[in-house]
């Protein structure tokens, strides 16, 4: 599991969730949005063009697990700094 925070990204005001609460809540979501979850654990921040290549999903596909992560509060988005028309996408893990 990665050892990143929402302080690590610059998100203030977050808490880190525990390993049990992010298991649960992960354990819900549809096999995509796990895969997509795993993705971010190994490496992160990533575009969502970047996991769909990782993860050999089709770009749909990930903006649907995406938007389920986001559901969830279980992966956080900033803009690019390499490319501001870009969110990346990490963990709040």
């Amino acid at each position: 599991m990665s050892t990143t925070t929402a302080e690590d990204h610059g998100v203030a005001g977050e808490e880190p969730l525990s390993e049990d609460e992010y298991r649960d809540r992960l354990r819900e979501l549809p096999p995509s949005a796990k895969l997509v979850a795993k993705v971010l654990e190994t490496d992160s921040p990533l575009s969502q063009g970047q996991l769909a290549e990782e993860s050999l999903l089709p770009d749909r596909t990930v903006r649907y697990a995406l938007n389920r992560l986001e559901d969830v509060d279980l992966i956080g988005s900033r803009y690019s700094f390499r490319d501001a028309r870009k969110q990346v996408y990490y963990l709040n893990h």
